[in-house]
This record gives C-alpha cells, structure tokens and sequence, in this order.
C-alpha cells in the first residue's frame, strides 16, 4: 500500500470499510436482486421485471417496456365526486317511463347505500340523448362539444368497485388499496418506464374544483415506491412548484455554486459508502435545479397561439380545468410520461341546488365539455393521440334512485358502486366503441364487467406493462397495483 498514491488507498480502505459494515445476510439480499430471485429467473426462463437499464445515475431515466407498448403517455382525467353516469352516457328509457315511482323491492334487498333511506323512488334523466359516431353511442345533450369525438373513444359501460364512500374508492381506483400507504398508478408506470424529460418531473398532477379530491395526496402518492415517483403537485397560481424560484439574494450562478458544493459532499460520501442512493440524491438535485427553467416555461399556456387557447376555452393566469387540458398537452408533449388532472364536484346528491343534477350538473358539465374535445382534437391533429392514452371517470357511479336525504325535494343520486361508465381514448384502444351494458334501470352490469384491478391491468398493458409481473419487494412481499390475487385481467376487447 505504500506504493500507492493516497486516493487509491482511501477508496481501497472506503471499500474495506464497507465491507465490514455488511454482514452475510444483508449481502445475500441485497446483492442483485437477491440470490432466491435470481434463482427463481433462471428456473423460469424468465427475464426480470426489473429493467436492464442502469439508473443509478437517473432513477427516472427512461427504461423499455416489458413488451411492445402501444401508449408512451398518460393524461388521466379523474371527476372527483363519482359523475352520474344516467345523465351523460347511459341512456334508460325504461328509467324515465318510472320516473318517481317507488323502487322495485330487489333493487334495495341486502343493499347498502351511503345516504338513502327507506323506499325511494326512481330517478329518469331529465336530458336528452342523441346516437353519435360509428358505434351509435348514446351521448346527452349535456355533452354536445364531447359528442363530437365519440368516435376516438372506447366507452365501458360496465364498470364496478368494491367502494361506497369517497376516499377508500379513489384510493381503490388510483393505487389499487382502499388504505393510505400503496404507491398510484403514476407512480406504478414511471417506476416500470422511467421519463423521456431530462427537465421535468415524471409524474404531474394538476387540480381544478373547490376541493382537493377526497383521498388528498395520497391519490399520488409513491407508497412503498421510491420516493422519486411520487407525483408533483403543480400549483395554478404562483410557482408552479413551491420553493422553485430562488429565495431573495440568491441568483442562478449562486444557486449552481452551491449545488456544486453540495455535490461534492455527496460524492465523497458515495466513495466512502458506495450507497446507491447518494447517485439517487444527487440525479434529483440536478433535476431541480433544471426543473427551475423547464417548468415555468412549460405551464405558461400564455405561449399557446391564441387560437389554441380558444379551442380549449384556456384563460392564461386563471385556475380552471380548461388551462389545466392544455396543460396536460404541453407537458406530455414535451416527455412527462404521466399527468393526472382531478376537478372536485361531481358529487350531485341533490341535497341542495349546489349539488342537483339539475342546477348543477350543467356548470360542471360546461366546465369540461370544451375542454376534453379540445384535448381530444389537438393531441390528434399534432399525430400525438397514438401514443397518448386519455382516460376519464370518477371513482364509482350513481343510484338508478333519487336520494332524497332528509325530504329534500332537489333531485339528485347517491352512491353506486354495482355500475358505472367510464371511457378510454388513444394510446392503443380501439376507438369508436361501446363496452359492456346494464339493466334496464341502470343498476347492474349484465355484460363484460370490468373490476377496477381489471382496468388497472388493461391500462398497463396498454403501457408495455404485465400488471402480474411489475412488483416492488416490501414487508417481505412482491407488492402489485393490482393487488395479491391473479384474477384480475386484461381486457383485450378494447384494445385496438
């Protein structure tokens, strides 16, 4: 050792260090991917769910899919509050020939409902609805600029869950457990595929409506996933991302020195310890540092011609469902591989004329008619909507009965978690369709059910992704989206 320079020496005795820090079973686990994986991969035949793509540089450097994917993006529309479905896109003439009258009596046997009580009656659409596009899809009149694109979209009437009340059933839908604590979808598919954008976070979140949605942040949450897949938060006033702007007296070059700083703190940590983490650390603080260019740029709609901003109905400097569309647009387009919009209010109880389906229902629907189409129509003229998978729907449907809480005489719906609609448009699903059907009334699904692990399923593998196989190793388990059980399935019939 003595004829060896000093800095040799320190990394030998760093590594020697290391080494004694580690004992036999803290290497076996974590050497690889673990003895008993490796293992297991070569019995099975099997590559790894894991990417072969080294991220200890990046961790959100982007990783090829598992299989050939037909969607590189996500825009997720989520309708906080459950949309009733009977007044936008599952038309019941039977429903309407019963309106008031008192509910069949195996419609409420054994049922639970969050708010009704008693015999109530049934509820008929007070709407009009029309056939559009190729499939003859029935659209309401409440939607007229939507009913435009019904030909990109794949409608599926025959959604279910497993949840009554809000929160567990926004959770269920959006990271697979109706408990805090599991990682979101955005977070599943940015863990599987990394980001195309050196600048921009993987994972975004735009929020319109009086009210964060009711599961809060844990909808885009990490969970047990590394922490840099959580979603990011952008904000529709002021800084984008809080603390992105510098504090006061401290400009870019001052900004950089002191990265630099940091940076070489962290390095000779990393050569102490060889932590896989520190280059994790590291990669992040760079990205924040270029985030602090890239991501006011990007959220200013104002760089948008105007005729764009028309079509969307985006109004630069305000906070609105329609600037957050264009938004969504504009970060996709530049590499943001997930982008998670949730506008609060559709939550039509028909307690008050603040949540009727007939004061009220026509505001929200109003608020985001335009602004869909627009999504829909710009991703498709700029040869985006191929690769750009559109989802819309609320976290479990409405009653086929009026509430009617506590003798209110507005008309509004309760929770239903037995049928709801949903629709997916792009990214590989077949367009022009309808999927699945209910009951005359619009209580249960009576062909092609589709649980919400099964959507899951689908929308991975529209990713490149097998829901059964992309796993995260936590509390001893190979944790998935879709949950411990393999019934869940991808439902190829609407897949293009």
């Amino acid at each position: 050792m003595h004829g060896q320079p000093r800095h040799i020496q320190t990394l030998s005795e760093s590594v020697t260090a290391q080494a004694r820090f580690q004992t036999r079973r803290h290497f076996l686990r974590t050497c690889q991917l673990g003895l008993g994986s490796i293992a297991l991969s070569a019995l099975s035949g099997e590559p790894s769910v894991c990417s072969a793509v080294d991220t200890s540089l990046n961790p959100l450097a982007s990783k090829p899919s598992q299989f050939r994917a037909t969607a590189k993006n996500v825009i997720y529309l989520h309708m906080g509050g459950g949309p009733p479905q009977h007044e936008l896109f599952d038309w019941k003439p039977e429903l309407v020939k019963h309106h008031l009258k008192p509910c069949p009596e195996s419609l409420l046997a054994g049922q639970r409902f969050a708010f009704i009580k008693g015999t109530p009656t049934l509820l008929g659409t007070p709407y009009k609805f029309a056939q559009h596009g190729r499939s003859g899809a029935w659209i309401s009149e409440l939607l007229p600029n939507l009913a435009t694109a019904v030909d990109e979209m794949a409608i599926v009437k025959s959604m279910i869950t497993e949840q009554v009340n809000h929160a567990p059933a926004e959770m269920f839908m959006l990271t697979g457990s109706a408990r805090p604590g599991s990682g979101s979808l955005g977070s599943w598919i940015t863990y599987g595929l990394g980001c195309e954008s050196e600048d921009l976070p993987a994972y975004v979140v735009l929020l319109s409506g009086p009210n964060l949605p009711g599961g809060g942040k844990s909808l885009w949450s990490n969970g047990y996933l590394p922490p840099v897949h959580q979603g990011v938060q952008c904000r529709a006033q002021g800084d984008p991302i809080l603390y992105i702007s510098n504090p006061p007296g401290v400009d870019r070059a001052a900004r950089r020195s002191s990265l630099d700083a940091l940076r070489r703190l962290n390095e000779l940590e990393l050569a102490e310890f060889g932590d896989r983490e520190t280059l994790a650390r590291i990669a992040q603080y760079e990205l924040a540092y270029r985030m602090q260019t890239a991501v006011p740029e990007v959220m200013d709609i104002a760089r948008e011609p105007e005729n764009v901003r028309q079509l969307y109905g985006a109004q630069p400097g305000a906070a609105s469902f329609a600037n957050n569309c264009l938004q969504a647009r504009r970060l996709v387009e530049r590499g943001v591989r997930f982008v998670q919009l949730f506008d609060w209010g559709w939550d039509t109880h028909g307690s008050s004329a603040t949540d009727d389906i007939i004061g009220h229902l026509p505001k929200k629907c109003k608020e985001i008619d335009q602004a869909i189409m627009a999504l829909l129509k710009d991703l498709k003229v700029r040869g985006m909507l191929d690769e750009t998978l559109v989802i819309w729907g609320g976290e479990f449907g409405r009653t086929s009965m009026n509430e009617g809480r506590d003798g209110s005489k507005f008309l509004g719906r309760d929770h239903h978690p037995h049928a709801f609609t949903m629709w997916l448009a792009g990214g590989g699903v077949k367009p022009g369709i309808v999927y699945g059907a209910t009951d005359d009334l619009g209580y249960h699904v009576t062909r092609d059910k589709m649980t919400v692990p099964d959507l899951q399923a689908t929308i991975l593998h529209l990713m490149g992704l097998d829901a059964h196989k992309l796993t995260y190793r936590y509390q001893g388990l190979n944790q998935r989206l879709i949950g411990p059980v393999d019934t869940p399935r991808v439902h190829h019939e609407i897949v293009a």
